[in-house]
């Protein structure tokens, strides 16, 4: 009996823990303000990066622009130091989600789990391949409900990407205070 009110409690233990993490824990960093230089130097960035990026698709109507864009210029010319800001995982993570988007919605055409299945492979293509970008959610989200085709891999995606990347290394780097990339693979 004495085992089985042992089990039990573990059990019940188990329960409680997990229900314990939802509380989070104290934050453990200060939050810093950044200097006055790096939100300049990083609003000029998203500035320049989206403004070229527009300029490609009205003026000279080329397909440059991407919503997941915006989140990846937050990334690159906020936070230029994160691991998920980096070249590698900005490039790659875009377009790897750009050909699963793509090629989800051409096997399996648009439903509820389809979308469901496109992002989930995407995720786990960039875990794997250790080119994690969030973004990429968005891009492969993005491809299937938009019925991309395979050009959206290249044009917006892959070329895009590219050019906020090395708009990125000219800006970032005009910042004392900073140093971009931190690796490029």
């Amino acid at each position: 009996y004495m085992l089985e009110a042992v089990k039990k409690n573990q059990g019940h233990d188990k329960i409680l823990n997990y229900f314990h993490k939802f509380k989070g824990h104290r934050r453990e960093y200060p939050v810093l303000t950044p200097a006055p230089i790096d939100i300049i130097v990083t609003i000029f960035g998203v500035f320049i990066g989206i403004s070229l990026l527009s300029i490609l698709t009205f003026v000279y109507h080329a397909p440059m622009l991407a919503a997941p864009f915006g989140a990846s210029a937050v990334l690159i010319y906020g936070i230029p130091d994160a691991p998920l800001s980096q070249p590698r995982n900005v490039i790659l993570g875009h377009t790897i989600s750009a050909a699963i988007g793509v090629s989800t919605v051409q096997f399996c055409g648009m439903s509820w789990w389809s979308i469901a299945l496109g992002v989930c492979s995407a995720l786990l293509a960039m875990l794997l391949t250790k080119t994690t970008h969030p973004p990429g959610g968005a891009t492969a989200l993005f491809a299937i409900i938009s019925g991309a085709g395979p050009q959206f891999i290249f044009v917006p995606m892959f070329c895009g990407s590219l050019i906020l990347v090395l708009i990125a290394v000219v800006v970032n780097n005009l910042s004392p205070n900073r140093s971009y990339p931190r690796y490029w693979f």
